[in-house]
């Protein structure tokens, strides 16, 4: 079992990075409807930047959430980038392929790729994968 540790705050001795506003900003809610879709190079899927640089309703600076909806038998090829990247899987199965191995992946899954990790996905399933791709400095 993993030992539970306590969360300890944002609070240091290093001063933040982004100034403290004198006015606490609001949230932005957003559904995928308010997104902008995005279609990868030779990938059937399609993405929608949710929170994202390009999205005028939440222009995070950042940050990149995007909703990743991959229909059966459909793949996104290996690629690589500079960006740290997490996949959670939210629907779905499929199998993932790296620079040295594949893996299969399903609902539940989170995979951490770290900048230049070779990664792609494929739909293995009956039924679309959808995945939730975070990605921190978000995509161009």
């Amino acid at each position: 079992m993993a030992k539970i540790t306590q969360f300890q705050g944002y609070a240091g001795e290093r001063p933040p990075t982004i100034p403290k506003p004198e006015t606490p900003p609001d949230p932005v809610i957003l559904t995928v409807q308010d997104g902008v879709p995005v279609a990868y190079p030779n990938c059937h899927g399609l993405g929608v930047r949710v929170v994202h640089p390009v999205n005028p309703k939440a222009p995070s600076k950042n940050l990149g959430l995007v909703l990743f909806y991959v229909p059966p038998h459909a793949s996104l090829p290996p690629g690589s980038h500079e960006t740290e990247e997490t996949y959670v899987i939210l629907e779905g199965r499929g199998r993932m392929t790296f620079a040295h191995h594949q893996q299969d992946v399903s609902k539940g899954d989170f995979v951490y790729l770290a900048p230049w990790c070779e990664h792609g996905i494929e739909n293995t399933g009956t039924e679309p994968l959808v995945v939730l791709i975070a990605t921190a400095p978000p995509n161009p």
